[in-house]
């Protein structure tokens, strides 16, 4: 069961995710799917502005694994390029440490994924229409997923 939300453009994603940034804790996980462009990484610096992250983020395409402090501390992965030796990454370091994890193109990575996290779908559809949904895996991501209520109206 997924939990959907439409969205006007950028902005109102970013503004999505950072009020849902608001809600995660330390060992958050979340798997972010989407067509390229659909917003993944726009999700992300929206979540990352939530978290207190004061630097610019952008997509880790080529780096794979970006870190970055704020009142938790946020690892930002895109596996997209991964390709047959995810092991040599130490995944389990991020997936299960003290920070929120989020990793774009999770599906790639399938077998290494926590069983319980949240899958963020992000979708457009018409030239600045988006939409979000969330999938919650295990009791804490279903609670959050009751829990959390956007508001689009706050913001800049």
């Amino acid at each position: 069961m997924g939990y959907i939300w439409k969205l006007a453009g950028a902005q109102e994603t970013q503004r999505f995710a950072e009020q849902l940034a608001q809600c995660l804790a330390p060992s958050d996980f979340l798997a972010l799917e989407g067509d390229l462009g659909a917003g993944k990484t726009t999700f992300t610096q929206g979540l990352a502005r939530g978290l207190g992250v004061r630097q610019v983020v952008n997509s880790p395409t080529f780096t794979i694994i970006k870190e970055y402090q704020g009142r938790l501390p946020l690892y930002h992965m895109d596996v997209y390029r991964v390709g047959d030796d995810p092991d040599s990454l130490g995944l389990d370091d991020y997936f299960f440490g003290e920070g929120v994890c989020v990793v774009e193109w999770a599906s790639l990575l399938e077998d290494y994924l926590p069983a319980d996290r949240l899958t963020v779908f992000l979708r457009t559809s018409g030239e600045d229409e988006r939409s979000i949904e969330l999938c919650p895996k295990g009791e804490r991501y279903v609670k959050l997923c009751e829990e959390f209520d956007f508001d689009a109206r706050t913001g800049d």
